[in-house]
């Protein structure tokens, strides 16, 4: 898989606060999306080489840790539980927002891994647009698609409701490690993600109802690992500079 090349002696071992550094995104490095994006800030890089998952905000803190892969491997994000949260509608239970990074325009980029059982609604689950536990985006990377999986969701005070395009048949799931990207343009509302293959989005949609908002990761009800997030994005400024 491809990654975008990064100062990593500059970043090892530690969360990244926004403003931190500023990238220019290469519309080639975007596979299609608008070169309308333009430089963005790398806000968020979070390798979770600590002992305390510090930085991230959870729907329910006892159902996430940081560990070794395996004895003596590098550290991840792992929820290993399901969590102990009832959504006030219908929408993914296991969360973990990015604390104080609210974002407009973004690429998110992270490694996932599916930890649960092989079935039709394997998931793992990424956010983005979130402004309260009611309103915001989702992408479902389900095994199988159908009206409930695999695709773009938003939850506007209402269950979730898929706003996808396009998407593939389903997340071709393996119990390896994957590379996921989302790539967001407020402007016309482009939503696109990518799984493995950076050149062809497996999902797109286009939507302007949430014009910024938190990111984060997790899983409609299942379980699974994340490292190395990395986001670049246009950080969300209130119209007259109010917080």
């Amino acid at each position: 898989m491809k990654w975008l090349t990064w100062k990593r002696e500059w970043l090892r071992g530690s969360l990244i606060p926004a403003a931190a550094v500023t990238v220019a995104v290469p519309a080639r490095d975007l596979a299609g999306s608008s070169a309308a994006l333009g430089p963005l800030q790398l806000v968020l890089h979070d390798d979770f080489e600590r002992a305390e998952p510090t930085g991230w905000k959870f729907t329910d803190p006892a159902a996430w840790r940081i560990g070794p892969v395996e004895p003596g491997k590098n550290r991840v994000l792992e929820l290993f539980q399901a969590s102990k949260y009832e959504p006030p509608v219908r929408s993914p239970l296991n969360i973990a927002l990015a604390e104080n990074v609210d974002l407009a325009d973004l690429v998110l980029d992270v490694k996932v891994r599916s930890t649960t059982r092989d079935y039709g609604h394997r998931d793992l689950c990424l956010f983005f647009g979130h402004q309260d536990p009611s309103h915001f985006y989702y992408v479902h990377l389900g095994k199988q698609a159908d009206e409930h999986a695999n695709s773009i969701f938003i939850v506007d005070g209402k269950p979730r409701v898929s706003i996808a395009e396009s998407r593939t048949a389903g997340t071709p799931w393996t119990d390896g490690w994957h590379h996921v990207r989302i790539v967001r343009h407020v402007k016309d509302g482009l939503i696109q993600v990518f799984f493995d293959d950076m050149a062809h989005p497996a999902m797109i949609a286009h939507d302007r109802t949430f014009s910024h908002g938190r990111v984060g990761i997790g899983s409609f009800d299942d379980t699974g690992m994340f490292d190395d997030i990395e986001v670049r994005g246009e950080i969300y400024k209130p119209a007259g500079g109010g917080h």
